[in-house]
This record gives structure tokens, sequence and C-alpha cells, in this order.
């Protein structure tokens, strides 16, 4: 049986142990960003690249947003099936990158907000826990995953203003309480957390009957903020999936395939689209802060390991020994944040970036884990990037 922490509901990510709130204890998490398929795709490479230096059954917590819980989950689900030679699974290959690739050509979005249109009772985010359903985690419940590693899917929980997470000891808001070993489908909590607002959201969770725990610190504990909650996209609240891992341990691997803003010489004037373009800006710096928290804490040593992004420079990174061509990563970094289809190419090149810069980033930040420091061949050899 799991157990939780209720320090792991209280503080919000600013009050770790660098403010005296509480000390992290040693351990290593992996946090997954939000970014559609794009993210999913990325973070294939990245896996791919821990896996082969024995990072995997290391890890304590993988906590992830958006795009990257679709990667998540799946790891999840399989996670009890994988074969291990060492600290190496030999079989992640057919357990995460294959499903997640045939995920990657399977139309989500418009699908999902047509039908959510044209049948009455299924919302659009019904529709996407459907596929997610029929393509990766048939039936699987929350209570099905292993218990080491700690899979997290985060959402943002409209009510309440905060993350609501979801995860096999619990389904929990600091605010509004938890619900201890959550019978939930990993289809819905993955749906929950890539609820893409505004085609994808709100997706709405029917917790009637369901028996909340009060803690300190629990003040939304009626029925309007428990029988039904109504969630987005845990991108909106935390992109990189930082929050429920940073204030937890001391070692953190972030991948981070989030958007970004581009410039706009003649921005719109017009009320709908200058609020797009405003709540975008806001969101773009929200996210700034967070990861350039995340770089200055390893510069200063509060914690150890390493972020390595999308929009990461391979020529920054010292120990670098695999190179990509920044014009084509940042084509890559383009990818429109959407449940799109993925051409095979694109695909194959995501992967090899997330590999590159995973591998840059543990030679140059977390050197002593390289169990094959002179391995240098890619996954997809024929694709450059």
């Amino acid at each position: 049986m799991t157990t939780a922490t209720p320090d792991e509901l209280i503080s919000p990510v600013h009050e770790t142990a660098e403010s005296g709130d509480r000390k992290p204890e040693p351990g290593l998490a992996l946090c997954l960003s939000g970014g559609g398929y794009r993210a999913m795709i990325f973070h294939l490479g990245v896996l791919w690249r821990l896996n082969e230096v024995g990072l995997l059954p290391k890890l304590d917590r993988v906590s992830a947003v958006s795009g990257g819980s679709i990667t998540a989950g799946v790891l999840a689900k399989n996670w009890n099936e994988l074969t291990w030679s060492g600290n190496v699974a030999t079989n992640l290959n057919e357990l995460l990158v294959k499903p997640v690739r045939r995920m990657g050509k399977t139309g989500v979005d418009v699908k999902a907000v047509l039908e959510g249109i044209l049948h009455f009772g299924d919302s659009v985010s019904d529709r996407v826990a459907a596929a997610y359903r029929k393509h990766l985690f048939g039936e699987t419940s929350l209570q099905q995953l292993p218990d080491k590693p700690r899979f997290i899917f985060n959402s943002t929980n409209l009510e309440s203003g905060v993350l609501l997470r979801f995860s096999k000891p619990y389904l929990g808001d600091y605010r509004v309480g938890r619900i201890m070993e959550p019978d939930l489908q990993l289809a819905v909590a993955v749906a929950a957390s890539s609820a893409f607002p505004p085609v994808l959201s709100p997706c709405t969770l029917n917790l009637k009957g369901q028996i909340w725990k009060d803690e300190d610190g629990n003040e939304l504990t009626g029925a309007g903020f428990r029988d039904e909650i109504k969630v987005t996209d845990g991108g909106v609240y935390d992109n990189l999936g930082l929050e429920t891992a940073w204030k937890r341990y001391t070692t953190i691997i972030v991948s981070d395939a989030g958007g970004h803003v581009g410039d706009d010489d003649d921005p719109a004037t017009d009320p709908l689209r200058q609020t797009a373009r405003v709540l975008n800006l806001v969101d773009n710096q929200v996210r700034s802060l967070r990861k350039r928290q995340v770089i200055a804490s390893f510069k200063s040593h509060l914690r150890e390991g390493m972020y390595v992004g999308i929009r990461s420079r391979v020529a920054k990174y010292s120990g670098a020994v695999l190179p990509a061509n920044p014009d084509h990563t940042d084509d890559l970094a383009e990818v429109k944040t959407r449940l799109k289809p993925l051409p095979d190419a694109i695909q194959e090149q995501l992967i090899n970036w997330g590999y590159i810069i995973c591998d840059a980033g543990l030679r140059t930040h977390m050197a002593s884990e390289l169990s094959d420091p002179g391995r240098t061949e890619l996954p997809y050899p024929n694709q450059t990037v």
C-alpha cells in the first residue's frame, strides 16, 4: 500500500528548502513538460538516452503535464512489464516508443471537437479520454500503476486555481483535499492533464460519492468544490510539471518541449486576438520564470540534475559530443502544439533531438551517471538533426 505525506500537498513550488519550508530528501525525479504531440515525441528521445545509461530504475518520481503526461502514462502502464538487463530496460522500444509513435500518427484534437459537438452527452474531453483509452491505455486504472517510481499527472483546477494531481496513492488539491487510492482510469487522468484550452477544455470530473480526506489547509471542502471539478491542462499552472517534484527531491531532471510566443511586428488590435496574444505572453513569462528558477538552483547547487529543452543549444553544453544544427532544431521546436498526426520523419527527428540534448546534458551535468561515455549512435541514424 502506498502512502503520501501531507506536506506534498501544502506548499507551492517557491516554498522550497531555500526558504526554510522543508528540506528535499535524497531521490531522483523526472519532469516531462507539455507541448502536445511535439512534447510527447521529444520526451521519447530523452527517455531513450536515460534508459541507456541506466537511470530509469533509479527514478523515484515522474511528474508530467499535458503532452508529457501521454508519454508518462504509457511508461506507467507498461512499467511492470519492462525486462531489465542490469539497469537497462531491453524492451523499452516495444512498450514505450512504438505505442507512443503510433499515437503520434493518430489525430485526436479535431476529431474530439467535432464528436464532442455532435454527440449529445459527450464533452470534448470525454472524446479525448476515449481516444486515449482506445489507442493506449484500455481500462487501466491508477491503482494498477507501479508504486515506484510514483507517476503523477498534473491538471489545473479551474475552481481552486491550483494543481489537481492524479497518482496511485491519491487524487489531490491542497485547497480541496484528497481522495485516497482513487479508482480512476488512467485515460481520464491523462485527458484531464492534457485538456488544452480552449478547445479541449474544460474536463469535468464527476467525483460524487467519493470519500475525501480533510487535512490542515483544506479550505474548499464544500460539495460545490468536490462533487464535480472542472479542470484544464496542467501546463496552465505549471508547464514543466515541476512543482510536485521540486519540493520533494534533491535531484531533478527536466525535459522541456514547451511552446514559445513568437515575435510579431504588427500585433492584432481587435479585442479577441489581442486578448489571446496577451494571455500567451503571460503564460510564456510564467514558464520562463520557472525555467530560470530551475537553472539558477542548479548553478547554485541548491539542487542537482539538469534542464534540457527543445530550444536548447548543444554548443552551450561543455560535454556535448553529438552535433545538432540549431536552424533545424528551431524548426522542430516550432511544430504546433496539437494532437495532430506527425509524419515519421518528424517523429524520428524529434526523438533524435531529445536524445542528443539529453546526452549533452548528462555529459555536462551528470557525467557520473554515464555508464557508456563513448556511445554516439542515434536512435534513427538516417535522420539528421
